[in-house]
């Protein structure tokens, strides 16, 4: 069949798909019209069409010597047909929240917002950039209570706080890097919170950020599993407790090895419990420098 697409607007869209690819990036020189002539096999006409489109879009620019170049990306307040930060990033995350991070894309955001993918391709740097921000986004979302008194009551506030957040978000904690940490507001946020119950304990530095990243990355850890665990109940129509109620009469002699059949694991318990069990462990090193004061 043949295509009835314009051939100036398959060389725009193979075009914009190699900068939404990432295989030109910005500053990049795109294909001179006699570049395009031999790679499409059309007339020079036809190609110094394609690139006056693209530069129409504001895919491209002039750069004085370098010839047409992949324009830069900036995210204004208010970008090109009226879009703003904020609906792209809540669309996102409700493709996200839907359909997991294997949903998301540039072009998935631009068909629920109703608008070209380029559009966004334009300000943002393509859907690594898009990650951050909904991460960033979701953070933003805590609302955080006046700090209970006490290191060990503060910590555990900001632990459920992270727990909470995961829950309303499953895909966040595959984005969320402790030794890769993004300061972006709403995590910055987030961690100045949180470090404010180590103030005063005579904690030095590394310390204190060795602290802190224990804990994040625990609750972080743990929550991991929320997702698949969503999808294993949605696969099986029962939550992990009547799962494993389920699975007795087959799985209890083996089950009886290792503990009671009638004992119960979820995650909420798994992570009250390790929390405990880990504030605990800080309290060694903690609690020394709280006497001191």
């Amino acid at each position: 069949m043949n295509d009835p697409q314009p051939p100036y607007l398959r060389i725009v869209a193979d075009i914009e798909r190699r900068i939404a690819d990432g295989e030109l990036r910005p500053g990049d020189p795109v294909p001179t019209t006699r570049a395009i002539v031999r790679e499409w096999g059309v007339a020079m006409a036809t190609a110094t069409k394609a690139l006056a489109a693209l530069k129409q879009a504001g895919a491209i620019v002039s750069a004085a010597r370098v010839g047409a170049v992949v324009a830069p990306r900036r995210l204004p307040s208010r970008s090109v047909g009226g879009l703003e930060r904020d609906r792209v990033v809540r669309a996102a995350m409700e493709i996200a929240d839907a359909d997991g991070l294997a949903a998301l894309s540039m072009r998935a955001v631009a068909t629920k917002l109703g608008v070209a993918t380029m559009t966004l391709y334009r300000h943002l740097e393509a859907k690594a950039e898009l990650t951050q921000l909904i991460a960033d986004a979701a953070f933003a979302e805590i609302e955080y209570p006046e700090p209970p008194p006490g290191w060990r009551s503060h910590l555990r506030v900001a632990a459920q706080l992270q727990w909470a957040t995961y829950q309303r978000h499953p895909w966040l904690p595959r984005l969320v890097s402790i030794t890769r940490p993004v300061t972006l507001p709403g995590l910055l946020e987030y961690g100045l919170w949180t470090l404010r119950a180590l103030d005063g304990l005579g904690l030095d530095p590394n310390t204190r950020l060795h602290v802190y990243a224990t804990m994040v990355n625990y609750v972080r850890g743990t929550a991991v599993n929320i997702e698949s665990e969503a999808g294993a109940e949605l696969d099986t129509g029962m939550t992990s407790k009547q799962w494993i109620r389920a699975r007795l009469p087959v799985d209890g002699p083996l089950i009886a090895q290792v503990t009671e059949p009638g004992a119960e694991l979820d995650l909420e318990s798994l992570f009250a419990f390790g929390l405990e069990r880990l504030l605990d462990g800080l309290s060694v090193v903690l609690t020394p420098r709280e006497a001191r004061r």
